[in-house]
Order: C-alpha cells, then structure tokens, then sequence
C-alpha cells in the first residue's frame, strides 16, 4: 500500500515537469509584468531621445546665452587628448530631466493605486457596534422628521 503511495507523489513530480524550457519560457512571456516592462523600455527609449533633443536644443543653448559659458566644451590635456566636460554636464542633465519625469509619473500612479486601496479598505471594513448604533440613531431620526 505504501508503494502506491510513493508511485502517485512521483507521478506529480514527473508531471510538474513535463512543460519543459520551451514551456516555462513561454509563461513567462505571457506574464502581463513581462509585457507591461516591455512596453516601458520602448517607450523609455523613445523619451530618452526626446529629452535628449531638449537638453542639446533647448537648456544648453539657455544656458550658453545666459550664463556666457559653452556647455559643449572641452578642456585640452597633454599628447593632444581632450576632455569632453560639455558632453557630460549634458549627460548629467539629461538623466536630472529622465529622473524627474519618472519621479512623477511613480508619485502620481502610487496617488491613484493610494486612492483605489482607500476606497477598497472602506468597503471591506467591518462596522463597529458604535456604527452600527450611530447609523440607528441617523436612520430613526430620519422617520421622525
């Protein structure tokens, strides 16, 4: 009796098993967090080279008219090499500007999943006796008037 036991656990295990590499990669695909990541590293893409045409076309020439310094500069060192100081002060903006965005996108999607809980979190809440007596005296008020 107990060999049936074991053969029906091995059965299961052999089971669990038969998806294989091809399987498992394909649930994973069809994860809906696989996709949505997917989608934000395109569209991550796209911005990236939007908030880089901002940074070379609009900020650094501000900046250059403003404050008379050119951020596309370089600094030169010995042997003929250079230092691109202008192209890294634009990096660095251009990750200041992504980091922004993204900053308030999290802020207001956190907002509305804060507001969906909330509503959640009120409905499932059960009464206490104080509701409970609170909303019998609200309702028998109500019939006096």
């Amino acid at each position: 009796m107990a060999k049936k036991v074991v053969d029906k656990e091995n059965l299961k295990k052999i089971k669990g098993k038969g998806k294989g590499f091809a399987g498992e990669f394909k649930e994973f695909i069809m994860r809906g967090n696989v996709m949505d990541m997917a989608v934000g590293v395109i569209i991550g893409g796209a911005f990236s080279g939007i908030v880089t045409a901002l940074t070379d076309d609009v900020i650094n020439p501000l900046i250059n008219g403003i404050g008379g310094a050119e951020v596309g500069g370089t600094l030169k060192i010995y042997g003929g090499q250079v230092i691109k100081y202008g192209d890294f002060i634009t990096s660095i903006i251009n990750f200041l500007i992504m980091a922004l965005v993204l900053f308030l996108i999290l802020k207001s999607f956190n907002k509305l999943a804060s507001l969906g809980k909330k509503g959640e979190e009120e409905a499932a809440a059960p009464k206490t006796d104080e509701t409970i007596l609170l909303e019998e005296i609200r309702d028998l008020l109500k019939k006096r008037k």
